[in-house]
């Protein structure tokens, strides 16, 4: 049996016993019908962000300010990566804790993954979907499980197993971030993707595989995509695809994003196309080319020919959709090469844009191009926040589009019309072989940016004049300046680096005041190209080179503060509100280099958890601060910025966290880490005791 132990064959007999019986239990709890409209408004919770326009908003509000400080754990379940199983050549099954596992498959095939490191599990970032009283969430190894909602009871697990196969390894690793739901009042299904690029389709009651959905209740989103390969393990061919982030459904049609890897050594790559797939078969019903072909709208900008072998350039995060207007909202990522572009010359349509598509025929309504030939790894990170404002006395169905580099672009969802001018103003040449950067980038006049911008000397740290003299050290011998500053063959800082800024966290808006709150990081990256190694078989002039970031000594911070913030923007007017940092800066404040000085808070307490809004609090993850100094959830005053109260949290959040009411009972859910860096994260939910 390759090395599988006997024990864990009548392991998994039990383990059958156990499936069954969660089978029996889930078929009962489903019986009720399912309501026809599933919304925040009866306390659930269906789609990630809430809703299609991904407000991240609920308006439950009997978890208020007053009472947050006295949240509990309701309960808390592992994540089921902790145990999972394999198929063996015989056929039969083995199942085991899921390092053993790994392991074991490691061993067997050594190439199995493309960097030679098993699924990452605890990168649990999914957040939960709640419809009639089930909570429904996947894993970094693309596992799908269903809880009680009101007690975290087990209803059903499915295990496609991508992780069989050797999935692809992006430079985040083993991301899930949720799944969709979508019901037509007497069928009730659940869809995810893949890290081996399929699209699952179970039954929500059950778990089983749809079998009229594709094969078996999977499509294999490689099919018909060109120069798609299944199965290509070298650690720099990026000929591999995987799903990160949850599909979007919208009436009748699912549409799936994609991860296609930026770590290549070849010109030609998979074209992130957008496909439409029909919700009940899994036939394609449209396909929007992302890299145009000739003669298509925008092939022009793809100089000497390069849409014909060019890549990526697709939705790796999550969508929005107005279903009124029928549109579905694309925050379209970079090309391929991420940061070189002599080999894709032009602006590169569609390529970091925000675009309109008609739902039910996949045609362009509209779109807009937010970096031009990028070459910092700018992706559109999140679903577009859809909302209603009034502007000048003039109600617009607005779009805003949060970005990496600290921008929000807001447009009238129905038209594409920018609300505020976006004037396109001159940036830094390139001083790279064979690159031709865009003279010019779009800036939104509104609102103002939500995060530090660009390199200075004025920017950096200056808490003491020993630390500044240390961060001009550290800097010396790179290249920085202003938004925009191409990377080099010295090492560009880039700031807001490739991680944001604003990231696939998002942000989110209340509909009664048209406020949006943004969480970002004060981050930044070395952009740093090199001439291919002898022997790599690469066909690029240049690729992403390696070689040391600057660093301070001590962990203590390059830049002033704070290290990450949310911003309050009224999105009536595009100004912000409120700014305030996120967290204390505890871990920075401590170091003995600080010791005695008056510092103000300084942020850094947070990850890439995202925002939480009710009708009566905004709720965030801080990874300091609680009764102990741990981990909390936060409520702050919307219309300040103000910390209300917080709650302790078993561990530090991965996900974003969601609300749901069930029994008359407000719950919030959210992945959190274990208490080490191999224990298995946890789905918690917390409630009033």
């Amino acid at each position: 049996m390759g090395g599988f132990p006997a024990r864990a064959l009548k392991r998994r007999a039990s383990m059958r016993v156990l499936l069954v019986f969660a089978l029996v239990v889930g078929a009962l709890s489903a019986q009720a019908p399912p309501s026809p409209s599933h919304s925040t408004a009866i306390g659930e919770w269906p789609t990630y962000g809430g809703d299609l326009a991904n407000s991240k908003y609920s308006p439950l509000d009997q978890i208020t300010a007053a009472n947050f400080g006295s949240l509990k754990l309701a309960w808390r379940v592992k994540s089921p990566d902790g145990f999972l199983s394999v198929t063996l050549p015989d056929g039969s099954e083995w199942s085991a804790d899921s390092k053993t596992i790994f392991d074991e498959l490691n061993r067997l095939d050594p190439k199995r993954w493309r960097d030679g490191q098993p699924p990452f599990v605890q990168n649990y970032k999914a957040t939960p979907l709640m419809v009639g009283g089930t909570l429904y969430v996947n894993t970094p190894s693309s596992v799908a499980a269903a809880y009680d909602a009101r007690t975290g009871a087990l209803k059903w697990v499915y295990n496609p197993k991508s992780y069989e196969s050797g999935t692809t390894t992006m430079s985040l690793r083993w991301n899930q971030r949720g799944v969709a739901y979508w019901s037509d009042g007497t069928d009730e299904r659940i869809y995810w993707g893949t890290g081996d690029g399929f699209l699952i389709a179970v039954d929500a009651k059950t778990g089983r595989p749809v079998r009229g959905f594709g094969v078996n209740g999977r499509v294999d989103l490689m099919d018909g995509l060109p120069r798609a390969k299944r199965g290509t393990r070298d650690y720099l061919n990026a000929l591999t695809y995987s799903v990160q982030s949850p599909p979007i459904v919208v009436k009748d049609i699912v549409i799936t994003p994609a991860a296609i890897s930026s770590l290549i050594k070849t010109k030609e790559q998979i074209p992130g196309w957008i496909r439409g797939f029909d919700v009940r078969t899994g036939q394609v019903r449209w396909t929007f080319r992302t890299v145009p072909a000739k003669g298509e709208l925008g092939s022009e900008s793809w100089g000497d020919g390069s849409n014909e072998y060019a890549g990526k350039v697709t939705v790796w995060t999550m969508m929005s959709a107005d279903e009124e207007l029928g549109h579905v909202y694309l925050p379209t990522n970079t090309t391929a090469p991420d940061y070189y572009g002599a080999h894709r010359p032009g602006d590169n349509l569609f390529a970091e844009s925000v675009v309109a598509l008609d739902v039910q025929t996949g045609k362009r309504v509209w779109h807009f191009q937010t970096v031009h030939h990028g070459l910092w790894d700018y992706d559109n990170p999140a679903a577009p926040n859809l909302l209603d404002i009034t502007v000048n006395g003039t109600r617009v169905k607005a779009l805003a589009q949060l970005t990496k580099q600290g921008y929000i672009f807001t447009f009238d969802r129905v038209t594409g019309k920018p609300v505020w001018p976006i004037v396109e103003k001159p940036v830094p040449p390139s001083d790279v072989p064979g690159e031709k950067a865009s003279p010019t980038q779009p800036v939104p006049s509104k609102p103002a940016p939500f995060e530090y911008q660009g390199v200075s000397e004025a920017d950096l740290v200056d808490f003491t004049p020993e630390l500044r003299a240390l961060a001009m050290k550290a800097i010396e011998a790179f290249k920085y300046g202003p938004l925009y500053t191409p990377p080099s063959l010295q090492g560009t800082i880039a700031r807001p680096g490739s991680t944001g800024g604003g990231n696939w966290q998002g942000a989110a808006v209340d509909p009664a005041t048209g406020y949006m709150y943004v969480p970002s990081r004060n981050a930044f990256s070395v952009h740093r190209l090199a001439a291919p190694e002898p022997g790599l078989e690469s066909n690029l002039l240049y690729m992403q080179g390696v070689g040391r970031n600057p660093t301070m000594p001590e962990g203590l911070p390059l830049f002033k503060p704070p290290y990450s913030r949310i911003t309050a923007i009224d999105m009536n007017k595009g100004e912000h509100a409120w700014m305030v940092p996120a967290g204390n800066g505890d871990r920075i404040r401590n170091n003995p280099r600080l010791k005695g000085l008056n510092l103000p808070p300084l942020g850094g307490d947070s990850t890439f958890s995202g925002p939480l809004l009710t009708r009566t609090v905004l709720i965030y993850a801080l990874t300091t601060g609680g009764s102990t100094g741990g981990p909390r959830l936060v409520a702050y005053d919307k219309a300040t910025g103000k910390e209300l109260a917080s709650a302790d949290l078993p561990g530090a959040a991965i996900g974003t966290p969601m609300t749901y009411l069930v029994n008359g009972k407000q719950y919030i859910g959210i992945t959190v880490q274990g208490r080490t860096a191999t224990d298995i994260p946890e789905l918690v939910a917390l409630a009033l005791p």
